[in-house]
């Protein structure tokens, strides 16, 4: 079977799962709401008014990794991924249209992230936002697209590789909303290569680390690709 007919199939089953478009729209709620909240109390010596606009990442990311997980793990249930395999036998070609799928819609509602979190941080921010130049405007807008994008599809090879979106979200959501905060402040050394930090990078005016906002979110895809492959090898040589 043709590439295009078995990406169309699993767009069709993504767009019918309703958990699914509700995880999209938490990405861009919970994304705005706490930079908004976070706009409201942004004071000290080193405020961030890029960050404080894209603050909510932090929050909105975890609808993003449901997202990539759910739109995998619902194929090994009830003999969904038998079926799935029974009408597109070649597994990569399969898998690789499914991480379209997933990523295409995760790239587009986190790009409309990007933007609405930076007209709401601003409106919040209001004069402590007047040093933020167009350009990084733009660049922490487009970077926090891909980056969510990125971590949806980090999920998706996770859960592919696990099985289950359970273990999946076991393992990412407790790692994203602790650890990135433990390690939040430490710079230099292996914290700033972990998946989440690495890519935020590119939502902060400067930093302080080993790596630049591009490099950083870099750093993100490859942690993504990585999973993917390894989801990718997982479904090629396990049991349907």
């Amino acid at each position: 079977m043709a590439f295009a007919p078995v990406l169309h199939s699993e767009w069709i089953k993504i767009r019918t799962l309703r958990s699914m478009l509700w995880a999209l729209l938490a990405v861009v709620l919970a994304t705005a709401a706490f930079s908004a909240l976070a706009g409201l109390d942004s004071d000290g010596t080193d405020f961030d008014p890029l960050f404080a606009a894209f603050f909510g990442v932090n929050f909105g990311q975890a609808a993003a990794v449901a997202f990539g997980a759910t739109a995998v793990s619902y194929e090994f249930q009830g003999g969904a991924l038998g079926l799935s395999l029974a009408a597109v036998p070649h597994r990569g070609r399969w898998f690789t249209a499914k991480a379209v799928a997933i990523g295409v819609p995760a790239l587009a509602v986190g790009l409309l992230t990007g933007f609405v979190s930076l007209a709401v941080g601003k409106a919040v921010l209001g004069d402590r936002a007047s040093g933020l130049s167009a350009a990084e405007g733009l660049r922490g807008a487009v970077g926090c697209g891909v980056y969510l994008a990125l971590m949806a599809l980090l999920a998706a090879g996770l859960t592919a590789l696990l099985r289950s979106g359970v273990a999946t979200l076991s393992i990412l959501i407790p790692f994203l909303l602790i650890v990135s905060f433990v390690v939040g402040g430490v710079s230099g050394g292996i914290a700033d290569f972990l998946p989440d930090k690495a890519g935020q990078v590119i939502l902060h005016e400067t930093s302080d680390g080993a790596l630049g906002p591009w490099s950083g979110l870099a750093v993100t895809a490859l942690w993504a690709a990585a999973a993917l492959a390894a989801g990718a090898w997982s479904v090629r040589r396990r049991d349907a």
